[in-house]
């Protein structure tokens, strides 16, 4: 089993800064990706910002310039340093995790989500 547990969203001013953080844990073998994620309510959960096991980091244009994607240092860690926020940046953001477990077998699991509200 794989979990994925989400924290440090909240409510921010706009042009404020957030730092949400993901943790993994669980009977992980090897970590291939993570990422962050975001949906509001009625629309498709889109991507914000990817990290896979080499370093290659991708960002949705939205986000360019102005989000931060990291690992820790025990590399079951992501951040995302959130900056210049604006309204439209408000939704819920989850964590994926995708892998392989101690079993060889794949996984691809979510968070239960943070919710990010950025105040006009």
């Amino acid at each position: 089993q794989v979990d994925v547990v989400e924290s440090g969203g909240g409510l921010v001013q706009a042009g404020g800064s957030l730092t949400l953080i993901c943790e993994v844990s669980g009977s992980i073998f090897r970590l291939i990706a993570m990422g962050w994620y975001r949906q509001a309510r009625g629309h498709e959960r889109e991507v914000v910002a990817t990290i896979n096991s080499g370093g290659a980091i991708n960002y949705a244009d939205s986000v360019k310039g102005r989000f931060t994607i990291s690992r820790g240092d025990a590399k079951d860690t992501v951040y995302l340093q959130m900056n210049s926020l604006k309204p439209e940046d408000t939704d819920v953001y989850y964590c994926n995790a995708r892998g392989y477990t101690d079993l060889m077998s794949v996984f691809d699991s979510w968070g239960q989500g943070t919710q990010v509200t950025v105040s006009s």
